[in-house]
């Protein structure tokens, strides 16, 4: 997974420098999104991974199924991509420049999975102390797992929040196991 990360962010780096010189940050995103949908849609990956396929044939074949999402700049990527034998890249650069994008934004997405529903306000509070912490701008989603039994699980970034009654357990019976 590591080297997968390293070989893509050169190209997630290229593409965010592109996105923000021509003030298209919001733009490049979704294109880079369709591409890695694209590329991760089965058909597709079997074309990717064809030898018998030019690498420009790929690239051609990708862009012509995004169609006119795509602007110039991002057909060019992509021949880059291709000439590179780079294409299965497509979803690693797609969340590495959404990762610089959320860093240049001063955004942070977080995930919350919680016992129960929480409130509007338990949710605003929670937010609020987010901000705080990580010195960003949270844009948060909320889910309900039942099987965390009480408190909750919170994801912001590459920071797991375990505070889940499931969590406590599992911990629990990891030390009596060691004892």
């Amino acid at each position: 997974m590591a080297e997968l990360a390293t070989l893509a962010r050169p190209y997630a780096n290229a593409a965010f420098d592109v996105a923000k010189s021509d003030n298209e940050l919001d733009r490049w995103s979704r294109m880079l999104a369709l591409l890695s949908a694209a590329a991760q849609n089965g058909t597709v990956r079997i074309l990717l991974a064809a030898p018998e396929v030019e690498e420009a044939q790929k690239a051609y074949r990708l862009a012509e199924i995004c169609g006119p999402e795509l602007n110039d700049r991002a057909k060019r990527f992509v021949q880059v991509l291709a000439g590179n034998k780079r294409l299965t890249l497509l979803p690693e650069i797609q969340a590495q420049f959404e990762a610089l994008r959320a860093e240049e934004q001063a955004t942070l997405d977080v995930s919350v999975q919680s016992a129960y529903p929480l409130t509007e306000a338990e949710l605003d509070r929670l937010k609020s102390a987010l901000t705080r912490r990580f010195e960003r701008e949270v844009s948060m989603v909320s889910s309900v797992d039942a099987s965390l039994i009480g408190g909750a699980v919170i994801r912001a970034g590459d920071t797991v929040i375990d505070g889940s009654l499931k969590g406590r357990l599992a911990k629990l019976a990891e030390v009596i196991q060691r004892t």
